[in-house]
C-alpha cells in the first residue's frame, strides 16, 4: 500500500475513532508525517502507534495528536504555545489551524532537526527555542492555547500563568510509570475549570 493510501486510511480511521472537527483533520491530511520520523520508520508513518526519534523521545501516535489538537479548539486567530517540539509534527499541525506557534524543545539536536523540516515544507509561522519548557515563554505570553506533550506531575503552574483569559491548555499529568491523564484547562474569570479528556501515556516533561 502507498503512503498516500496509508495516510487517507489513517485519517478515516481517525474520523471513525471519534475526531470530528474537519480543520483537524485537513491539517493532519496536507501533512506528510513520513517526513518527521526516522528512515527505517517510514512504511509506519501512517500506522496508529508512537513511534521512537532521537534522544529517547517519541513523535505521539496519529489518535493521541488529534485528540490533543482538537481539545484546543484552535482558531486562525490564536498564538498557541507547544512544550515538547520533538520531531515538530505537532507544532506542523497547529501551525495549519493558529496565527502562530511558539514551541520549545530542551535537545537542541531535535530541534535542529524540527527547524530543517519546517523549513523544508515552507512552513514560516513558527518560532521556535531550546530551554526548559516548564518555564514557558514569558516574553511573548500571553497564549491564548497552551499544549503540553510530555507528562508532568502536577499542572504547571508557570504555564498556567502565561495563558490567556478564555484560554485552554491541554497537558498530560501523572508520573512517568503510573497512571497518566490528559486533561483541559479553561482559564475562566472564576478561577481554572479542569476536565478529564482521556488515560494516556507520555514521555516526562
Amino acid at each position: 500500500m502507498s503512503l498516500a493510501a496509508r495516510k487517507i486510511r489513517m485519517v478515516m480511521n481517525l474520523r471513525r475513532s471519534g475526531v470530528t472537527d474537519t480543520a483537524v483533520l485537513a491539517a493532519i491530511e496536507r501533512l506528510p508525517r513520513e517526513l518527521f520520523v526516522l528512515p527505517h520508520f517510514h512504511d509506519q508513518a501512517y500506522e496508529d502507534q508512537a513511534l521512537p526519534i532521537a534522544q529517547g523521545q517519541t513523535i505521539s501516535q496519529p489518535q493521541i495528536v488529534a485528540m490533543m489538537t482538537e481539545a484546543l479548539q484552535v482558531k486562525k486567530t490564536h498564538k498557541v504555545l507547544e512544550i515538547g517540539t520533538g520531531s515538530g509534527y505537532q507544532a506542523a499541525v497547529l501551525s495549519k489551524l493558529s496565527r502562530r506557534v511558539y514551541t520549545i524543545e530542551r535537545f537542541k539536536s531535535l530541534l535542529q532537526e524540527a527547524e530543517a523540516r519546517f523549513h523544508h515544507l515552507r512552513i514560516h509561522n513558527i518560532t521556535s527555542k531550546c530551554a526548559d519548557g516548564s518555564k514557558g515563554w514569558k516574553e511573548q505570553a500571553p497564549f491564548d492555547r497552551i499544549i503540553v506533550t510530555a507528562a508532568a506531575d502536577g499542572v504547571p503552574q508557570s504555564l498556567l500563568d502565561q495563558l490567556a483569559e478564555g484560554g485552554i491548555m491541554v497537558v498530560p499529568v501523572g508520573a512517568e510509570r503510573g497512571d497518566q491523564v490528559l486533561l483541559r484547562l479553561t482559564k475562566t474569570p472564576e478561577g481554572v475549570q479542569q476536565e478529564v479528556l482521556t488515560e494516556v501515556r507520555f514521555v516526562p516533561l
